[in-house]
């Protein structure tokens, strides 16, 4: 998909504050320090549309993101690391899970882990929740440019057995530096609006 329009219309944390314009939503979940910014970033063509923080937990509401009027990806806070208060956490938790269980627009989670690293309890956590409750779901293995790619495929199936994959839920190899993956992305999405 070509990006030229993109807005973030609101950053919810109730449903009556949610868009209504019927359009697909895109979920995006990942641990803090993912990169699921430099992912939005990357695959909306912008430098700072949704924003990078050094300090991992900044995103705290359901950021929606309207692309080129056809569908919104949905920024959700990061798991796992943040230095919140456990109040502060189960309330991001229940929040989250109200949008991923009750939004009939949602077409897909996309679940973002890193390829360098077998996935988290977090990540494991996620994923069986997503399962649980039938929702599609997309995993992006990203940070593709720090492995050499001989070993993407290694790694790509630390990834599938950690998470216990099913295997028609795509894995994509992704690199916010280098683009790689960007495509295939897309094409994911795409199927799904």
């Amino acid at each position: 998909m070509i990006v030229n329009n993109v807005e973030l219309v609101i950053s919810a944390v109730r449903p009556e504050q949610y868009p209504e314009d019927g359009l697909p939503e895109f979920a995006l979940a990942g641990r803090s320090n993912v990169g699921k910014s430099s992912f939005i970033n990357k695959m909306i063509g912008r430098k700072s549309m949704a924003r990078i923080s050094s300090k991992p937990g900044k995103t705290q509401t359901l950021n929606f993101y309207k692309i080129e009027e056809k569908l919104f990806y949905v920024d959700v806070p990061g798991y796992g690391y943040a230095k919140v208060s456990k109040s502060e956490r189960e309330a991001w938790g229940k929040m989250i899970e109200r949008y991923i269980t009750g939004r009939e627009e949602l077409r897909a989670v996309i679940q973002i882990v890193d390829l360098r690293h077998a996935p988290s309890r977090d990540d494991i956590a996620m994923y069986d929740f997503m399962k649980h409750y039938d929702i599609p779901c997309i995993i992006i293995a990203t940070k593709a440019d720090k492995i050499p790619k001989g070993k993407w495929e290694k790694h790509k199936k630390v990834v599938r057995q950690t998470l216990e994959m099913d295997k028609n839920d795509p894995l994509i190899v992704f690199s916010s530096e280098t683009g790689l993956g960007k495509d295939a992305a897309w094409a994911e999405i795409e199927k799904r609006m």
